[in-house]
């Protein structure tokens, strides 16, 4: 039996928004849907995925940066920064655009499943859009892996 590709195991044409659709929206339709990511598109191209952990971090308090006390003075701490106005535009977005996770992790359809499975623990996520060339033909989640090596088995 050969072995299995991202094209085997992926759901096949995935629910996608737009990057202005509404962040009440967007999670109304994971509900409604039952999926944990919508693939965000410009037109035909992939440019981000919301997930679930996306729309959570909406709610989340955000942690203030980080100050050192140095001569009777405070400096902020740099990355401290940039990680907090990334929580701050998090917690306030109003639109997909706003919260998704830009420039995705991505396998081709051809992608061997065990190729897959690797990159998905070396990146840490749980999901990846699968792409032919540029398009967005399907969607991968741990499930899915999971799924493949009882049939594999």
């Amino acid at each position: 039996m050969a072995a299995l590709t991202a094209r085997d195991i992926m759901t096949k044409d995935p629910i996608t928004v737009e990057r202005d659709l509404s962040v009440t929206d967007a999670a109304r339709m994971m509900v409604e849907s039952r999926v944990g990511a919508l693939p965000v598109l410009d037109g035909d191209a992939l440019i981000g995925l919301v997930t679930e952990g996306d729309l959570i971090m909406r709610d989340v308090k955000v942690e203030f940066p980080t100050y050192l006390h140095l001569l009777d003075g405070f400096i902020m701490y740099p990355p401290a920064t940039a990680r907090f106005e990334s929580e701050l535009k998090k917690a306030v977005g109003a639109t997909v655009e706003d919260v998704m996770s830009a420039d995705p992790v991505t396998v081709q359809a051809d992608a061997l499943v065990s190729d897959v499975a690797t990159l998905m623990v070396d990146r840490d996520v749980s999901r990846v859009p699968v792409l032919d060339g540029d398009r967005l033909v399907g969607i991968i989640s741990k499930s899915d892996i999971v799924r493949s090596l009882i049939v594999e088995g």
